[in-house]
């Protein structure tokens, strides 16, 4: 059978990065004893690395914990990393209650050009001036998005029209009319601002793209924008600070 291509893959055979050989190996049953508890069902909290996709990081925890039942609770681009909840056993009844929990991000928002993708999965182009803006100008602009807003998700995103994804349509050249969605910004700060650079912190509702927010403050302040860099950092009561890598998940210690 051959192997599945990730997106890691596909990011490197573009880039020409070298990824690591990888050998096929026997599969070692597990121990019982410790696969038990997440066959029954775990709350797991991932700090997903950049490039790799949600559904990546369930595949490699599937073959890992060598159980069928289990699923991620909200999905973060490739270009982005921070907390996934992933759960298993009985707690994959309740991934639409996680993933419907209040999120929070930090991040990088580059001015001064614009990409298809709104991050830079895709070239930064149409470049436009930016030095004249003013910390004040910038600070005004984001506070226009704090509320309940409409927003319409990227052309490239996993939203699916008539059972495929948009981002699939898009690569094909096929237009498609896409609706607004209303989403609410609980808080969005700017930290830091070093022109052309913007780092932020956002609180919001799920359904929320922080892709198209940087997107529409690069067009309120007139000189395009593109996400650069995105972590999310909590997921309701649940934490970044609380999650290991996928690699540490056997040998976590419960709380």
């Amino acid at each position: 059978m051959a192997r599945r291509v990730t997106y890691r893959s596909k990011y490197a055979e573009a880039t020409g990065e070298k990824l690591p050989k990888r050998e096929r190996r026997d599969i070692i049953p597990l121990d019982p004893a410790i696969q038990q508890p997440f066959a029954e069902g775990k709350v797991l909290l991932i700090d997903k690395p950049l490039h790799w996709t949600s559904f990546d990081m369930v595949r490699k925890l599937r073959g890992l914990l060598q159980i069928k039942k289990i699923g991620h609770a909200g999905t973060l681009d490739p270009l982005a990393t921070g907390l996934l909840i992933i759960c298993t056993g009985k707690f994959t009844k309740s991934i639409n209650d996680y993933a419907a929990q209040e999120k929070e991000y930090t991040g990088q928002i580059t001015l001064g050009e614009v990409t298809a993708t709104y991050d830079l999965e895709s070239i930064p182009e149409q470049p436009k001036e930016y030095a004249h803006l003013t910390e004040k100008e910038i600070l005004s602009a984001a506070e226009k998005f704090v509320g309940e807003i409409e927003q319409l998700p990227p052309m490239y995103s996993a939203i699916k029209k008539d059972g495929v994804a948009l981002y699939e349509l898009a690569r094909k050249g096929v237009e498609v009319e896409l609706k607004a969605r209303k989403v609410m910004i609980y808080q969005f700060d700017i930290t830091r601002i070093e022109l052309p650079v913007v780092e932020f912190k956002i609180l919001c509702s799920t359904g929320t793209y922080i892709r198209s927010l940087a997107n529409d403050l690069g067009a309120a302040l007139g000189c395009g924008a593109y996400l650069s860099v995105l972590r999310r950092t909590r997921i309701g009561a649940f934490s970044v600070e609380d999650a290991v890598p996928v690699e540490e998940v056997l040998t976590k210690k419960d709380s």
